[in-house]
């Protein structure tokens, strides 16, 4: 069984604004995974023609809450995330028709 490449796309503020202004969309992808697969699977996922893609990999984070019984302590997964800048006019439309 292959990888998959494309786990989810991330959509916050910040993605928001990159899709809006500069054409870039934020994608959670496999750690094992290289630009030139992430291109291809953003291609044949969506229909679209990929400009440039650049990887970043977000580290674990320690984290810790309060409860009754004491303090928690626990850590969130690194993960690579990847922004994929589109050709000039294509769009993805994660939402469909809400």
């Amino acid at each position: 069984m292959g990888k998959t490449v494309l786990l989810k796309p991330i959509i916050t503020e910040k993605s928001e604004s990159l899709s809006g202004k500069l054409n870039q969309y934020c994608f959670k992808v496999d750690k094992r995974s290289n630009k030139v697969e992430i291109k291809k699977a953003v291609e044949e996922m969506y229909k679209v023609s990929v400009e440039s893609v650049n990887t970043i990999v977000v580290p674990a984070k320690e984290k810790s809450r309060s409860t009754r019984s004491g303090i928690l302590k626990g850590r969130k997964p690194s993960y690579k995330k990847a922004i994929v800048r589109l050709a000039h006019g294509e769009e993805i439309d994660f939402f469909g028709e809400l």
